[in-house]
């Protein structure tokens, strides 16, 4: 059976507790993560007795919850001890007989019977690092080969919040809207007050020209962010960052690239020798949406 508990009705020990033994976790499905990410306004989906579960975060218009995936939160879905895609199911029926959805998405891991749209992603597993290297493309190689003056004239720096403020606010691009710069800024700001969020920089010359956001938890490492000036694109340095990252952790943490579907991204993303990861995902139009509303008053459901 499925039950609907809202935030204050979550038993937070069981919940992490089925996330840290399943076959599918993910550090975004994190009690810390979704809280920062979502406001608290997020709700879980519980089979018996959190045998599996799903967090389903929401925005509120005019008091109705809309599901959407937040900001900068790629994968949710279904955590269960092993996966099953009849459980999957009854997540998927129960989530859509509930939710006004606009945008939900699963892991890599979640498998179902119901033909859903997918997105991609990139992972590189723990190994050796001469390994993970010797797989880099022939061009993500000659990148990484910095000539004398740029490696002369270059350095690698952890940078705190505020330095990491101003450079992003320069130089971000992909968002719609100032709300959304302003959304990612407070997001990456708490995570780093957590500790779980660093900021690496690549200087030339003393000026910032490449900047990277980096998320750890459980056994992962996330690329949550990539920021360039875009007068230094050419000069390799997000790749020298990603590379240091990768030569740093590989050995014992999955490096998760967080993205791919835009063919800029994924040729450079491609250009690590990553795995390729499909997830499934619900993404609904806004005349969908009027039309599951009206159904839903029909049913009494907004009463």
């Amino acid at each position: 059976m499925i039950r609907r508990l809202k935030y204050n009705e979550i038993d937070f020990k069981k919940y992490e507790g089925c996330l840290e033994k399943s076959e599918q976790r993910k550090y975004s499905a994190s009690k810390s993560f979704l809280d920062v990410t979502t406001g608290k306004q997020w709700d879980v989906l519980v089979y018996n007795d959190y045998e599996a579960v799903m967090p389903v975060p929401f925005i509120l218009k005019k008091g109705i919850k809309i599901v959407h995936n937040p900001l900068i939160c790629q994968q949710l879905g279904v955590f269960s001890d092993k996966d099953d895609k009849k459980i999957n199911e009854k997540f998927l029926y129960f989530l859509r007989k509930s939710y006004l959805v606009r945008a939900y998405h699963f892991n890599e891991t979640n498998s179902f019977d119901s033909k859903l749209k997918t997105k991609k992603n990139f992972l590189l597993y723990p190994d050796d690092y001469t390994r993970v290297f010797a797989k880099y493309s022939p061009k993500r190689k000659r990148k990484l080969r910095l000539d004398d003056e740029v490696a002369g004239n270059s350095e690698l720096k952890e940078i705190h919040y505020k330095e990491a403020e101003i450079f992003i606010k320069n130089n971000v691009i992909g968002l719609d809207k100032e709300d959304d710069t302003d959304t990612l800024l407070k997001t990456l700001k708490a995570f780093h007050s957590s500790q779980h969020l660093k900021f690496l920089a690549f200087y030339y010359h003393h000026e910032i020209t490449n900047m990277i956001a980096i998320y750890s938890d459980y056994d992962t490492i996330a690329l949550l962010g990539t920021f360039n000036d875009k007068k230094y694109i050419k000069m390799a340095g997000a790749s020298t960052l990603i590379d240091h990252v990768i030569k740093e952790n590989i050995e014992n943490s999955i490096f998760d690239f967080e993205g791919g579907n835009l063919p800029s991204i994924e040729e450079f993303f491609r250009g690590f020798r990553p795995e390729l990861k499909h997830y499934a995902v619900i993404e609904n139009s806004k005349k969908t949406l009027i039309k599951d509303f009206a159904r839903f008053l029909m049913r009494g459901q907004f009463s």
